[in-house]
């Protein structure tokens, strides 16, 4: 069976140099896009398997029996819903709306739970005073423990700081420093609790099993029981709104198809129709040019004895039913008798224009001003007979008696 046998041979043709062009593109934008799941993407994703990712941390905690889910929809959702079992990790998220912040205060305030880390992480926390490193060191700093806390005990945790806190607020308690520098803060906001680390370092994939890192995630989400945990991924530029679900390269393929798609109707119909409206009819030529053409016809043909034949025979033609009988070929001689009869104040010349028209028209050769002379003797004997013909008209003879007309 043929593929799309239903199709015309053009479109089938054409359908399937579209579908090749889209299945190559698929592969060459497959092999062009970047992955995102390696070492070199420094986003703590629990969907990312990489150095720098977090999908073991989430996994540990799926194991462990955390009730914990992604959070991907608009963070407000989650404000309006939080309560004191609400604990949300924030893993170096990155947010200037106004919108994020409130939610994470309105989080706080109804005595949720928070971890979030970095720069921006500590932006977005209510009472929060991140400020960027005195000393940039980008080697793994050994934290050394500051605070009297649990949290300060959780063992020897190993760290990148890519932030800094400002101190001088006696509610906030540093708990791990590195360099003289705070490296794991936690402070209590309204009816909730705030944990705040200088990076992402200790849950990513490459450090969680490094040292005693996972201890401190666990202490910093407090106990399992009586808690839900929800891992924010909306802050990550990833998922903003339903709506977001459809970005990225999945939404470009659509486009394309769809301009893809717009192309094939207008190739498969636009070129076989016709025009909505009809096409103006051609101008028909003015009677003088076809008269023009005529004439140069005949001229070039060589031909005015059938100019004069056609002439002759609609003449006689016409003059015999003018007179009541039937045409028939009847000759120049017995024409004009029958019309000098009918009509006897017929033209003089009646018989010798009879006469000479069936001599030319039989001829084989006639000179083009003697066939115009006698085509125009025959309009005006014509002209004559349709004028004696008239009711009233006092120029006709006697009726022919019925025996006459019969015959």
């Amino acid at each position: 069976m043929r593929l799309l046998s239903s199709l015309d041979a053009k479109d089938r043709r054409l359908l399937l140099w579209f579908l090749g062009f889209g299945i190559g593109l698929a592969v060459l934008i497959g092999l062009l896009v970047p992955d995102g799941n390696t070492n070199d993407n420094p986003l703590p994703s629990t969907y990312l398997a990489g150095q720098h990712g977090a999908r073991a941390a989430y996994e540990t905690l799926l194991r462990a029996n955390y009730p914990i889910e992604r959070w991907e929809r608009p963070l407000g959702e989650l404000a309006a819903t939080a309560g004191p079992d609400t604990v949300v990790i924030f893993a170096e998220p990155f947010s200037r709306e106004v919108e994020d912040v409130k939610a994470v205060r309105q989080i706080v305030e109804r005595g949720g739970r928070v971890l979030s880390t970095g720069y921006w992480g500590g932006f977005i926390l209510p009472g929060g005073a991140p400020d960027t490193p005195k000393e940039f060191n980008f080697a793994a700093c050994k934290l050394e423990p500051e605070g009297l806390d649990p949290l300060a005990d959780s063992g020897e945790i190993w760290m990148v700081p890519e932030a800094t806190w400002q101190v001088g607020n006696p509610a906030h308690r540093t708990q791990y420093g590195c360099a003289g520098q705070p490296a794991v803060v936690e402070y209590s906001y309204g009816q909730g609790y705030v944990v705040w680390w200088a990076s992402s370092t200790p849950l990513e994939n490459g450090s969680l099993s490094r040292a005693h890192n996972l201890d401190l995630l666990l202490n910093s989400l407090g106990p399992r029981q009586g808690h839900h945990f929800y891992w924010d991924e909306s802050l990550h530029g990833e998922v903003r709104s339903q709506w977001s679900y459809a970005a990225g390269p999945s939404l470009t393929m659509l486009r394309i198809g769809l301009l893809g798609l717009g192309l094939l109707i207008v190739f498969s119909f636009s070129r076989r129709n016709g025009p909505v409206r009809e096409l103006p009819p051609p101008p028909r030529a003015a009677p003088i040019e076809f008269l023009d053409a005529l004439g140069s016809l005949y001229r070039n043909a060589g031909a005015a004895s059938t100019a004069v034949a056609v002439a002759w025979e609609r003449f006689r033609r016409h003059a015999l039913r003018l007179c009541g009988l039937r045409p028939g070929p009847l000759g120049a001689a017995d024409v004009a008798a029958i019309i000098r009869r009918r009509f006897p104040v017929a033209g003089p010349n009646l018989e010798a224009d009879l006469a000479a028209c069936e001599e030319a028209a039989w001829g084989e050769s006639i000179e083009p001003r003697d066939a115009l002379k006698l085509i125009q003797a025959l309009h005006t004997h014509e002209q004559e007979l349709l004028a004696a013909a008239k009711p009233g008209s006092h120029s006709t003879g006697n009726y022919p008696n019925q025996q006459e007309r019969a015959s």
